[in-house]
């Protein structure tokens, strides 16, 4: 077609007005928190676009932090604070000013704290400042405090500290420019998305690398994979272990690396029935004894100048025996009941190629290993000229996290890597500072006493060593309302989130007279057991009054737990606060270098909403909590959370911001308080980072000039060299008290559940709700996974994300489909031991045939999310929570374990087992169960009929905004509260 100069071309603006400013800031769409920079056109966001100055996304941004400009104009948004009017659960509200509300809030508390300040439970939700809410809770002096880690990750962080010094989810990371084969299991796309995205991409950019994913369901990661392994879900653990059965045959171990950086060479004592069975032998100083291959004699194993030896027998002082701790790994790993061919049916993945997994792992790791000609200094003085590595890593998330087996698989895969030599070296995992830390870390739990008026001596969450560490009464019942760090769940070091509302209720081990909860949906998608939550918060005691008396919620948003809450105090969006993402809390580091960040209000509310963390050190304030007052008793943070932000301080010159800290601001790390501080991270883009020397890059266990930077940071107490933990002593401790031994034993009714999960090596035991009922009723597992393109509750009221997925299916094997006549878009019911949800089908060949899984999060209840009650979220999106059990079956005498690992607490959400059944062709194509619709609250804003965000902005500075069109006008949608098949 030629050029015709007289035809009418289209007029094409090439360099619109996008912007009158732009403003940096972190993301809070998910957990990832990327540097974002947001354009401003007046008083509205324009545009959302990633930070390429930024050290987590390099400007990389995905849909979920694209889509912020709908998360902040939400028309969930909640607007002023609310106080209950009708019965708990209706729904029905009225609007309060601040001071009723903060007054209100004030006394309830006062109260509490003057009396017995653990009668207040506090529970956060994904709120990312669990350092000022944890702080919080130790100056009001309440032991009842946890975030929302005991249902999300807490066996990943536990296993970790207590084996590793650090641990998988944010806080380490493959080292994506040189590793050569990544082992991943159980992560989906939704955590630490864009990093693990950047990571991928390095890595298959790469040749002569190989991805290989562990994972039920094929899904984003898994499907870009180089090979994909769908075991069964909750058999990660006898996979590894077949895996490390074949390297300690072939005897592809890295010997050198376990004698110098594990405590592989200590000796465990063998004295059956005694007190000190299984414990370490260490000499009159307490340190560790092995034995000196070149000396022939037992030496500390402190000692850098030892040849310790890996295997053998020796005797001891007393008379007594002892083996290394190497000889007791290598003799269980080597029993034929972790061969490939004893574990290949029950993982559901064959022999053979369980061997070749194994091959290929040894093959790289020692046969292409990694030499950097960089020199360093180890913890002992001893100079090295080069740093060699194992280009071998691995990462796990959820899916390893999330079973009652789960503390124990995730302690086998850093087992697997200490075997390789591949924990902090180049081409291996990588600790991301503060970490590594001692095993266990410390400090520990505080809470023993609840005294009126008084603070509790440290912090609520911490780490046992032993059994003297539990927070238990002398009858040795809990003293916490989760029961964490009690005999049911002594390393319970997030806290059981998904217990305090089930408890709380049923008074067991007391009752509480307030629950305090932040942006924690504990009515619906983070519950387990949604019929009966909601019966825990609605029940009533003979007299009329609430079992559980008062309870505060904050939130940003209408979620499915507003309804249930007395008084609600609403929350800023993250577009209108201040936030720090500090290195005493989640920071944004990589395996490179410390780093962290703030969140800028970037436009101010137009609702009358408070930042949670202002209105928290107002009630601190006001309650007139140590720390939180001054001499006179003016608050100390006059300027609330940006004031506490700059000059709080943990510990002398230790603040929640490392960066541009003195004075002058020429100090990092740790210096007094800089009155300028939050203006030079707005003015670096809202982040401070720093660069770890090559010296410092890897080895940080035991490199010391690491080890004087994370001491000179307070990351860690002392410069001494930090030793993993292939064998557990502070599990054997616990175990012997269970077989009679020490001061503090558990009850009787105990000692075999302890006997049996505190190990001190990692071992395997089918999941507790999957051995607890007959798999030919219940043939199928049911799992979750969230979408990369969504963030727990959060996303599916988001306008633009909504576009991308508004219902969820149920996911079925086609072959497994087949045999019950199950095809596409076909109703059926998933039923388990406890409940039956009906949903809509999706047949895929990527999943395990013996598995089934949906998208969690994306079912909501009619009513809330700011939704119309015709949306299909909740007409046809569906939760498995609503048939997972919070609670095991009951013993013999009737008494129920909570559904968690025994270890840590962690919430079992993936050991469900149900079956399926097709709907009747009658049976309507809408999903149950159905709740009532919940009434709008008070000046609810209306639905847009069609939503054209953007559409009233002016083209260019000079033109004027566009007044409204008909299709923006609102649609109020106020059906009447209809019946529907729930409760």
């Amino acid at each position: 077609m030629s050029f015709l100069p007289t035809s009418k071309q289209e007029q094409v603006e090439t360099s619109p007005h996008v912007s009158d400013e732009v403003k940096t800031t972190t993301c809070y769409m998910c957990a990832c928190r990327c540097g974002i920079k947001v354009h401003l056109r007046g008083d509205q966001i324009r545009y959302i676009e990633g930070n390429p100055d930024h050290p987590v996304n390099k400007g990389v941004l995905c849909a979920k932090g694209s889509a912020g400009i709908m998360q902040h104009n939400s028309p969930a948004r909640l607007s002023k604070p609310l106080l209950r009017t009708g019965e708990r659960g209706s729904g029905q509200f009225k609007e309060i000013e601040w001071e009723e509300a903060l007054e209100l809030a004030t006394g309830w508390l006062g109260n509490i704290r003057k009396t017995d300040p653990a009668k207040l439970a506090f529970f956060t939700g994904r709120d990312q400042s669990q350092s000022l809410t944890g702080w919080w809770a130790a100056k009001f002096g309440t032991r009842n405090f946890a975030a929302h880690g005991g249902f999300c990750s807490v066996n990943m962080a536990a296993a970790g500290l207590y084996t590793a010094g650090g641990s998988f989810w944010e806080f380490g990371e493959p080292d994506w420019d040189l590793t050569k084969y990544l082992l991943m299991f159980g992560v989906a796309e939704d955590h630490d998305s864009n990093p693990i995205k950047i990571g991928l991409g390095k890595l298959k950019g790469r040749k002569g690398t190989k991805f290989v994913s562990v994972n039920p369901v094929r899904t984003g990661y898994s499907g870009i994979a180089d090979e994909w392994i769908g075991i069964r879900p909750g058999t990660d653990g006898l996979f590894v272990f077949a895996l490390i059965h074949e390297l300690l045959k072939a005897e592809k171990i890295d010997w050198q690396y376990l004698s110098r950086y594990t405590n592989a060479v200590w000796l465990v004592i063998q004295n059956p029935g005694a007190a000190d069975d299984g414990l370490f032998a260490r000499d009159a100083e307490g340190n560790p004894l092995c034995f000196d291959a070149a000396k022939k004699t037992l030496v500390s194993a402190n000692n850098p100048d030892t040849q310790p030896t890996l295997v053998g027998e020796y005797t001891l002082p007393d008379g007594h025996k002892a083996v290394p701790a190497f000889q007791l790994m290598a003799e269980r790993y080597l029993d034929p009941k972790y061969a490939p061919d004893a574990v290949a049916e029950q993982i559901g993945y064959s022999a053979s190629n369980i061997r070749r997994i194994a091959a290929e792992i040894a093959e790289v790791a020692f046969e292409q290993e990694i030499v950097l000609d960089v020199p360093w200094t180890d913890w002992a003085g001893r100079q090295q000229d080069k740093m060699i590595g194992r280009p071998v890593s691995m990462h796990a998330m959820r899916g390893i996290s999330a079973h009652s087996n789960g503390f124990h698989t995730c302690r086998a895969i850093h087992v697997l890597q200490m075997l390789l030599g591949s924990i902090d070296v180049p081409g291996g995992f990588r600790h991301k500072p503060p970490f590594p830390r001692p095993c266990p870390p410390g400090p520990k739990p505080s809470g023993q006493d609840s005294i009126a008026d008084t603070p509790l001596p440290g912090m609520p969450l911490g780490f046992p060593t032993g059994p003297e560490d539990l927070l238990v009464e002398k009858d040795g019942s809990p003293k916490r309302i989760d029961k964490a760090y009690s005999w049911e769940f002594p390393l319970a070091s997030h806290g059981l989130m998904h217990m305090v509302i089930h408890n709380a209720w049923k008074g067991d081990p007391y009752p509480v007279d307030t629950l305090f909860m932040y942006m924690a949906n504990m009515s619906w998608n983070s519950s387990m057991n949604v019929p009966g939550t909601i019966k825990y918060l609605t029940d009533k005691n003979e007299d009329g009054s609430y079992k559980i008396p008062r309870i505060i919620y904050s939130d940003a948003y209408h979620s499915e737990m507003v309804a249930y809450a007395d008084l609600i105090l609403p929350d800023t969006t993250y577009l209108e606060r201040w936030d720090c993402i500090s290195l005493l809390d989640r920071p944004i580091c990589s395996a490179h270098g410390p780093a962290d960040s703030i969140r800028q209000p970037v436009i101010k509310p137009d609702r009358d909403v408070r930042a949670f963390q202002e209105v928290l050190l107002d009630l601190g304030a006001r309650l007139g909590l140590p720390g939180m007052v001054k001499e006179d008793g003016s608050p100390a943070y006059p300027g609330g959370y940006a004031d506490y932000i700059t000059n709080h301080e943990r510990s002398p010159g230790v603040g929640p911001l490392a960066g541009w800290r003195g004075e002058d601001g020429k100090n990092h790390g740790k210096g007094t308080p800089n009155k300028d501080q939050l203006q030079r991270y707005i003015d670096n883009g809202c982040f401070w980072s720093d660069e770890f020397t090559p010296e410092q890059s890897y080895f940080k266990f035991a490199n010391r000039s690491y080890l004087d930077r994370a001491q000179s940071m307070c990351w860690i107490p002392t410069a001494d060299r930090i030793v993993m933990q292939i064998y557990s002593e502070p599990m054997q401790k616990f175990r012997l008290a269970a077989r009679g031994h020490g001061k503090i034993q558990p009850p009787d009714h105990l000692r075999s559940r302890i006997e049996e999960s505190f190990d001190p090596l990692p071992l395997w035991y089918q999941p507790l709700e999957e051995k607890a009922f007959d798999g030919e009723d219940y043939p199928l597992h049911a799992i979750t996974q969230r979408p990369m393109h969504m963030y727990h509750s959060w996303g599916s009221q988001n306008a633009w994300l909504r576009q991308i997925t508004a219902q969820n299916r149920l996911f079925i094997n086609q072959k497994t489909a087949e045999k019950q006549g199950i095809v596409d878009d076909d109703w059926i019911w998933v039923i388990s031991p406890h409940g039956k949800v009906k949903t809509q089908v999706r047949l895929m060949s990527g999943v395990n045939p013996d598995t089934i899984w949906t998208w969690n999060a994306i079912g909501k209840r009619k009513g809330t999310w700011g939704l119309n009650t015709t949306a299909p979220e909740s007409n046809k999106g569906f939760l498995l929570n609503h048939i997972i059990s919070e609670l095991l079956p009951p013993r013999a005498d009737g008494y129920r374990y909570s559904n968690s690992d025994p270890v840590t607490g962690q919430a079992a959400w993936y050991d469900l087992r149900v079956r399926i059944e097709k709907c009747d062709a009658y049976e309507e194509a809408v999903t149950e169960p159905i709740f009532d619709a919940l009434p709008p609250l008070p000046n609810a804003p209306g639905q847009l009929a069609v939503l054209r965000y953007g559409e009233s902005f002016p083209k260019t500075k000079t033109d004027k905004p566009k007044p409204e069109t008909e299709i923006h006008e609102p649609v109020m949608v106020k059906q009447p509260i209809v019946k529907g098949e729930g409760l």
